[in-house]
């Protein structure tokens, strides 16, 4: 099943726990500590009470949001996939209502493969195949790191879709590989501009 099918199909869990994973996994574009959204996991965990709203608000503020692309005392970003990151915090719906989240979730997934795609030093021009291959749910001829990416997304879906809040844990340390490996290539892409 291909990624988009996967997204209109998901309950709200799903949805909200796969636009975390996104977020998650490019936390090390904003310069963020791995436990940074933990509060918003164990919400989802908890079957979510109605704190969403406030532990994003708590979120925000331990990255240092104070609006739109704004860093508090650091500088604005100006990077683009660090943009496309602060985007998807800025995007978080306040209430994880299915229509908010899966609008939210949706938004994500294009960023986060976006953005794996502007790390690797794709051209732009790679925009319109890379959404022709997650409608389609296929891999072939994307970068290893986008195919990744999108195989990550996928088996959050699926995670969640098979083994409702069980599934959480185990999408969590999917998302945490891949914020290591992000992690990684952010190192190794500041080495290079250093």
């Amino acid at each position: 099943m291909s990624l988009v099918e996967l997204i209109a199909q998901a309950d709200e869990r799903g949805l909200a726990a796969s636009g975390l994973a996104c977020l998650d996994r490019c936390l090390p574009l904003l310069g963020a500590d791995d436990e940074a959204l933990r509060p918003l996991w164990t919400d989802l965990a908890d079957g979510g009470d109605g704190d969403w709203d406030e532990l994003l608000e708590q979120v925000r503020g331990k990255l240092g949001y104070a609006g739109t692309f704004d860093l508090g005392p650091q500088a604005p970003v100006t990077d683009e996939a660090a943009l496309l990151a602060r985007r998807m915090l800025d995007a978080a719906p306040a209430k994880r209502s299915p229509a908010e989240v899966r609008v939210w979730a949706d938004a994500c997934s294009v960023a986060a493969l976006r953005i794996h795609r502007l790390l690797e030093g794709a051209s732009d021009e790679a925009g319109e195949s890379l959404a022709d291959a997650r409608r389609e749910g296929r891999t072939e001829g994307m970068s290893p790191l986008v195919a990744a990416e999108l195989r990550r997304q996928v088996t959050v879906l699926e995670l969640l879709a098979g083994h409702g809040a069980a599934g959480l844990r185990p999408a969590l340390e999917v998302s945490t590989e891949g914020r290591r490996i992000l992690r990684a290539v952010v190192s190794r892409r500041t080495r290079r501009r250093g």
